[in-house]
């Protein structure tokens, strides 16, 4: 029985470029295709991957977050991450939230075919580069216990930032967590109080660095 895949990834063009290569593949098949964190979180619940391939810098809801909420649902999906970041902190936050893999977008396809095949083997990947550039820092993080790969935010504000980073009014993030205003505004202002950032530029910034959205 074929792989079931997962395609993640806000570019339609990277998701059609991995779809076609992964059908000279018949070991994997591609069930289903993403353009954002929380379609990526209803078509796991709908279609059941065995694996899901997530991009990290995706709107209305980021690959790591995404990642952790799949991970809560059903713990047995493997994910690998597939991103432009290389920042040591960003891969150990996906390792420690539960990724099997990490590799970069500029990678060769066959280390994607290895990743997928060494994660289903129950090891961890990094693509030859982030092993280079940030295996040390990655070690580091993992193994330190007093590192919790947390800011302190709730999944809910974490989601809430985002969205704000994101430029959205506060109307339109009530709209799409399902929330009143006043609760936004409320999440809004524990965001600002947990940060220690008291304005939109400052919260934007964070989250930028923080790998929640792209600039």
């Amino acid at each position: 029985m074929a792989i079931r895949v997962l395609l993640v990834d806000d570019h339609e063009i990277m998701r059609e470029g991995m779809c076609a290569l992964l059908r000279k593949h018949p070991e994997f098949e591609v069930i289903g295709q993403a353009a954002d964190g929380r379609k990526a979180l209803e078509l796991t619940q709908q279609l059941s991957p065995d694996v899901v391939i997530m991009d990290i810098g995706m709107p209305n809801l980021n690959g790591i977050d995404a990642s952790r909420q799949i991970l809560t649902l059903n713990p047995l999906i493997k994910i690998l991450a597939l991103s432009t970041h290389s920042d040591g902190a960003i891969v150990a936050k996906m390792i420690k939230y539960g990724a099997c893999g990490y590799m970069l977008k500029e990678s060769a396809f066959n280390e994607l075919i290895d990743g997928l095949k060494t994660m289903l083997s129950g090891k961890t990947f990094l693509c030859s580069k982030i092993s280079k550039v940030v295996f040390s820092d990655y070690v580091n993080m993992i193994t330190n216990p007093k590192w919790s790969g947390s800011d302190g935010l709730s999944v809910r504000e974490r989601e809430v930032l985002q969205l704000v980073a994101e430029g959205h009014t506060t109307k339109d993030i009530a709209k799409v967590l399902k929330l009143s205003p006043k609760t936004v505004d409320s999440h809004r202002e524990h965001i600002m109080e947990k940060l220690g950032i008291r304005n939109i530029a400052g919260l934007t910034k964070y989250a930028i660095r923080e790998g929640l959205t792209m600039p």
